[in-house]
Formats: C-alpha cells, structure tokens, sequence
C-alpha cells in the first residue's frame, strides 16, 4: 500500500505536511529560540514538540540523561594550549640548553594527549574529556504510535531537538574560511608534535639540538605559528547558540509529520510500529543518540526495526542517504539504507549514497550502539554558510526540500510496512 491509496488528494496533501513542518519550525524558533545542548530552551523545545506528538501518537515519554555538554568540542582549547605550549617550550631551549630534555618532554606529553582528544573527541565521538567537565541533564523525546495488531516491525524517526554553537569561521567566510582553518590548525599541531618528538629522541640520544641551526631555526617558524593556533580560539561561541530551524528542527518536524500524516487520516498499520526520537545534545557529541540506543536496543530487539536519522532538510540538490558516517568511520546498515532509497524512488526522487566525511549523524551512534540505521540528509556538505551559524533562521527554510522530505519518509514507512527488509 502507498500513501497515495489512503488520501484522495496525496500530492496535495503532501503540501500541506510540508507547511505543517514549516509553521512549527517558525513556531519553536519564534516561541523557544536557540537551543544549546543540556540547556532549559533544549528542554523547552522538547516539551513543545511533544505536545504535539501526544496527538498523533498513543505513547509520548522525556527520558532524562546526563552529559557534559561542552566536553565535546573543548579539543580545540585543549589543542591550542598544547600548540602554543609546545612551540613556546621548544624555542625556550635556545635560552635555557640545560633544560632542554624537560621542555621537550613536557612539550611532547602535552601535544600527545592534545591528538588523543582530538581523535577520541573528534573523530570517534568517544568521551574521555567528559571526565573532568560539568555535567548538565538532557532529554530524548520517545514516541510511539502502536499498531492494530502485533508488533513485527518497527520504524523509527529521528531528528536532534539541540542547536549548534556558532561557528564563526563559517559565519564569517564560509567553507571558505572554514576548511582553511581546520587545516591549517591540524597541521600546525601535527607540525608541532612531530619537531618536539624529534627534538626529544635527539636530546636522549644526547645531542644539543642548540648548538646546530636545525632546531632553531624550526623553533621559530613554529613560534610565529603561535597566532594562527590563538585564532583557532574564535573557532565557535558556547555563548551564541543558534536557532538552528534547518539543523535541526527540520528533521525533528518531518520525523513528526510521519504519525500526524497517519493520524489525521486514520491510519494505523496492522503490525508496525512508529516510533520518533528527537534527540539531546546531538551538538555535544551525539550523547542523546548514544543514550537512547543504550536504553533502548535491547529492548527494541524484539522486532525488526529500522532507525531513520534525519538531518537538516534545507538544500533540495545535496538530498541524499548516508550510508557512512563519523568522518567515514562509521558504516552504516545496508538495509536502512536501501530502504530509504527505495522509499525516495517511490516518491520520485534518485536518492545517492553518500559518506559523511566531516562530522557524524545521530544513525553513526545507533549504529555502533547494534541497531540497524541510517541516515536521509539534505544539505551542501561544503558546508553551507548557515551551517552553524546564525543565519540559520526560519526564514531561511525550503519548502520544495521539505516538501520532498516528508514525502520520502512517508513512502519509506509504507514500503517497510508492506515488505520489511527484502532480501
């Protein structure tokens, strides 16, 4: 059965959740505003998304956790400490030759665990800064809309309710500026690393690394990186949160669509289940995601269930399935995959498979969490320039791409209904 057979006027219909999706993005921007990670407007959101969900769904829950919502991207103070430290401590030699082996070595140890938080934090999404942070509680929003019958299959919509801290690189200049600077930052810590340890392993070997020109003159081209490391300061702003209506009310609204679509015209599949999850604190390192899967995949084994991540649904050219995920660490499930494509076909949309090269989706953590998931976005992962930044308002949504959106997540929830995972 398709969407179009349960409505006379699909095409039209379809419109009018997309304008459903589009007047309460204006709705919680307007009526909550920014929303940071762990923060009371997070929660307020959640509260309100939920409100409406109780309409269209039989069971609405706030399940609480607890984060440290600014451990996540602190590896970029950490890293600029480490940088400066260890391009101050290496010209300091040329001064204090007898300290040399503990300038080095401090210099080493700092710029080590500095690439630890930066590839555990960064690129795997694992939480060793959590440790020595505040914490602060979030919650995950948990809906369900039961079927007529016995649970066989299950679905699962989800979008992030938290917005993003400003990044002012990408305000500023864009991909642009943005790209540069990530670049620039990491080679100059790497840069960095690398002449400390060389300079460290010559100095045991006993070799004045002062008296020849080698280090010098490599301590003070490292030195007069010192500024760049500093401006990599600027990188984001914890105080400026972001509206955040395409990243990521967008999907939190077309995940909702879903059951409103159903409920509006008395639909109730026999033996599938339509769960949406809007995720906390997805900004702070997919903490919401990673404690929705923790509680809940065991108990959701019981059936086959598909978990769909949604996110930003701005630029209608760049739609497409994320099949890896977590900067290309992460794969995620074929079938969710698949699903979505043959979902997307049948709404007449080619639907590519892409990789998430920078960054994660909430699917990454469900994934590696044991469930099966993927991840439907849409847009320019340049990125585009209201990416994180203040101009993602509600003014500065697409109608056409959300239209498309809720399209395809209705199409993808018939299909598996009607067929589960093919094989």
């Amino acid at each position: 059965m398709r969407p179009e057979n349960c409505v006379k006027n699909y095409q039209s219909d379809r419109r009018m959740y997309a304008n459903y999706v589009a007047r309460n993005i204006k709705k919680v921007c307007k009526e909550v505003g920014p929303r940071a990670s762990g923060s009371e407007k997070e929660l307020e959101a959640q509260e309100w998304l939920a409100n409406d969900l109780r309409t269209s769904c039989d069971d609405v829950k706030i399940d609480e956790f607890s984060l440290a919502p600014h451990a996540f991207m602190s590896w970029v103070q950490i890293a600029v400490f480490a940088g400066v430290a260890g391009a101050v401590l290496l010209f300091l030699t040329r001064f204090f030759s007898a300290l040399t082996l503990i300038f080095t070595a401090v210099a080493t140890a700092l710029l080590l665990i500095a690439i630890f938080f930066v590839i555990t934090e960064f690129l795997f999404y694992k939480e060793p800064i959590d440790l020595f942070m505040p914490k602060k509680k979030s919650h995950n929003v948990v809906a369900v809309r039961k079927p007529s019958g016995e649970v066989k299959r299950r679905i699962i919509f989800a979008g992030h309710a938290d917005s993003a801290p400003e990044w002012r690189f990408t305000y500023w200049g864009g991909p642009k500026l943005l790209l540069p600077m990530i670049i620039l930052g990491l080679a100059g810590l790497l840069f960095t690393t690398v002449i400390n340890v060389m300079a460290l392993v010559q100095t045991l070997r006993g070799v004045d690394i002062t008296a020849g020109t080698l280090f010098p003159v490599l301590s003070i081209i490292n030195v007069c990186m010192i500024p760049v490391f500093l401006f990599e300061l600027l990188f984001y702003s914890h105080k400026h949160p972001v509206e955040g209506a395409n990243d990521n009310l967008s999907g939190c609204l077309c995940s909702m669509a879903v059951p409103r679509f159903m409920q509006d015209n008395d639909i109730r599949f026999e033996n599938t289940e339509i769960m949406v999850v809007l995720t906390g604190s997805e900004e702070s390192g997919l903490r919401g995601a990673k404690a929705f899967v923790k509680e809940y995949a065991k108990d959701l084994a019981d059936a086959e269930t598909a978990f769909i991540a949604i996110d930003t649904v701005r630029d209608f050219d760049f739609m497409a399935v994320y099949h890896k995920d977590m900067t290309g660490t992460v794969k995620n499930d074929a079938d969710v995959s698949k699903l979505l494509q043959d979902g997307a076909a049948l709404a007449g949309y080619d639907l590519p498979l892409k990789t998430l090269s920078f960054g994660s989706s909430d699917a990454a953590a469900i994934t590696k969490g044991g469930m099966k998931a993927a991840c439907f976005a849409a847009m320019d992962p340049a990125p585009a320039r209201y990416y994180h930044t203040r101009l993602d308002t509600a003014d500065n949504i697409d109608l056409k791409t959300i239209e498309a959106g809720v399209g395809i997540m209705l199409e993808t929830a018939f299909l598996f209904d009607e067929k589960g995972f093919e094989k």
